[in-house]
């Protein structure tokens, strides 16, 4: 899919930087950070998930405790 990407001046000299540092294209970057991004935000709703989950679990086991 083909988008438009606006970028502030700041981070297009920035991607532009670390793509002649790295010896890639600057698209190459833009597409390795959003499949880290997205990477992260998965596993990030994973653990939410999981902790709410054990929360339930263990929440009457909690209450006793107190």
């Amino acid at each position: 899919m083909a988008m438009n990407l606006r970028l502030r001046d700041d981070q297009t000299d920035a991607i532009r930087q670390r793509a002649e540092q790295e010896g890639v294209s600057m698209h190459a970057i833009v597409l390795q950070a959003v499949d880290d991004y997205l990477a992260r935000t998965a596993q990030q709703a994973i653990v939410r998930k999981t902790a709410k989950e054990q929360a339930a679990k263990w929440h009457e086991l909690m209450e006793r405790l107190k």
